[in-house]
């Protein structure tokens, strides 16, 4: 794909959603962070059904600790996985608030070194809170930049690489957010909505759907 081609796709996003947002719901960084973590292998939808009872609880580092692991879960049971992330959530807030003063780290590597947050958790916690220039890519995004041609790669890394270099630098800081949604509601994984997309004529996948 050249880089014109890529450029109206952005422009095209952009001209739809000027402002793009994250779906989950969060007013703090920390409180991002918390979701974040959860949202692994679970809906946005599913964790901000959880955080919309926990939130007013307990929202800092330490009042979430002060929970424990027991008492975190009845929170967030619902969620998949929820055992394992409260054990990671419990401890990632001790670390915050014995390490950090309770702030939530602004750089990667320590980000990264927080229980149950990843390479792609961390990109999302830069991007979205404080407004660095970093992609996360999920499974959305993967599939996106592969079928779409704008980004293709073997593997989650090799994508984001790609994206960083070939998406046109005036629309870099909200891409993930384009990106994600554009794949979450129009570019489905099971079958793609083509005859509803808005660069089905830009878009190098061969296979497109005649209806949407």
């Amino acid at each position: 794909m050249n880089a014109a081609k890529r450029h109206e796709i952005f422009r095209r996003l952009r001209e739809d959603n000027p402002e793009p947002k994250t779906e989950l719901a969060y007013s703090t960084p920390f409180e991002l962070l918390i979701a974040v973590i959860l949202s692994a292998q679970a809906t946005d939808v599913g964790v901000n059904k959880a955080t919309a009872k926990l939130y007013p609880v307990a929202n800092t580092p330490e009042a979430i600790h002060a929970l424990g692991v027991d008492g975190l879960s009845e929170y967030i049971k619902t969620i998949g996985l929820y055992n394992s992330k409260a054990k990671n959530v419990i401890e990632t807030c001790r670390i915050l608030a014995e390490k950090h003063n309770s702030q939530v780290p602004e750089n990667r590597e320590e980000l990264e070194a927080l229980p149950g947050v990843g390479r792609k958790t961390a990109n999302v916690v830069l991007n979205t809170a404080f407004r660095q220039l970093a992609m996360a890519v999920d499974t959305h995004i993967f599939r996106v930049s592969n079928r779409t041609g704008i980004a293709p790669g073997k593997n989650v890394v090799e994508v984001e690489k790609k994206l960083l270099k070939f998406v046109p630098r005036e629309f870099l800081l909200d891409a993930h957010h384009w990106l994600i949604l554009h794949g979450r509601y129009v570019c489905q994984a099971r079958k793609p909505r083509c005859g509803s997309c808005r660069i089905e004529d830009l878009c190098e996948y061969k296979a497109k759907t005649s209806d949407d």
